[in-house]
């Protein structure tokens, strides 16, 4: 199935990336506390570091900023799902910079650059990624805003400040980076889960901010196919509540009981084999 990335798609996550760079910022100059817990292994400092190792690793793949630390293209190489928090330590061990305000500064800055060195650039064009998979540029820059919605999060919860995330810039991780690297080529990231289903599993997604698409995992393959196919599960969600399920921030049970993802279907004891396979560091 051939992803169209259209200009509004394009115009909007450049402006939701600008703006989202913004708040965070903000909010990062405007924390306390930066020794406060933010999530299980990090405070508010180390996530706002992990956050400037990203935004200037996304930097230097346009040639206008050093990577964060020396090797990290054959670090991303080597990295799957399920070893990214061994890509997390290593980088953030190397990165040394934990000051608040040098944190924000530099995010703003490589934000600029990142958005600078890409205007007018394809937005479907390949950008390699971990595990020698490959996202189109517009996915890289989704990839970049969800990683500012969720870990602004993290850090506003326990500094007491408001954070909000708007549906419609949520959906782009889904619509443009988890599409898109499904499309462009996944490579090794999926490796180590595991064996796959012994059958065809076919979920489709659907929410008023995306496309309406079905993600099938098949002999080993992972595929996106239109709907109106035979279909195993049909799931309805909330964007921001899918992307905090999926990083581990909201358990399933809690999604589901709130109705923010609504799992229907023929068969909907296969989501969880499904998910086993299509999982996102938490």
């Amino acid at each position: 199935m051939i992803v169209a990335i259209t200009d509004d798609a394009w115009r909007t996550t450049r402006a939701a990336l600008a703006t989202t760079g913004d708040r965070f910022t903000d909010l990062l100059s405007a924390a306390e506390a930066p020794s406060a817990q933010a999530t299980r292994h990090w405070s508010v400092a180390d996530t706002a570091a992990h956050v400037a190792t990203l935004t200037q690793a996304c930097a230097s793949m346009f040639g206008v900023a050093p990577p964060p630390v020396h090797g990290l293209g054959e670090l991303m190489r080597e990295t799957t799902i399920d070893t990214v928090a061994d890509l997390n330590e290593v980088v953030l061990g190397r990165f040394t910079e934990r000051d608040p305000e040098a944190l924000a500064g530099q995010i703003r800055s490589d934000i600029k650059l990142l958005l600078d060195a890409t205007d007018g650039e394809d937005p479907a064009a390949a950008v390699p990624w971990l595990g020698g998979s490959a996202v189109p540029l517009a996915g890289l820059l989704a990839h970049l805003l969800n990683e500012l919605q969720i870990h602004g999060r993290d850090i506003a919860r326990p500094v007491g400040a408001r954070w909000w995330v708007p549906r419609r810039e949520a959906a782009l991780f889904f619509e443009l980076f988890l599409i898109g690297v499904i499309h462009h080529g996944y490579g090794r990231l999926l490796d180590g889960h595991g064996p796959w289903p012994r059958r065809r599993v076919a979920v489709e997604f659907a929410s008023p901010y995306t496309t309406t698409r079905s993600i099938v995992i098949d002999d080993g393959r992972v595929t996106v196919e239109p709907p109106g196919g035979p279909t195993d599960v049909r799931l309805a969600f909330d964007p921001v509540a899918l992307n905090l399920m999926l990083f581990g921030r909201v358990s399933r049970a809690r999604a589901v009981l709130a109705g923010d993802v609504v799992v229907r279907g023929r068969r909907p004891w296969l989501l969880p084999a499904f998910l086993r396979i299509m999982r996102l560091p938490s």
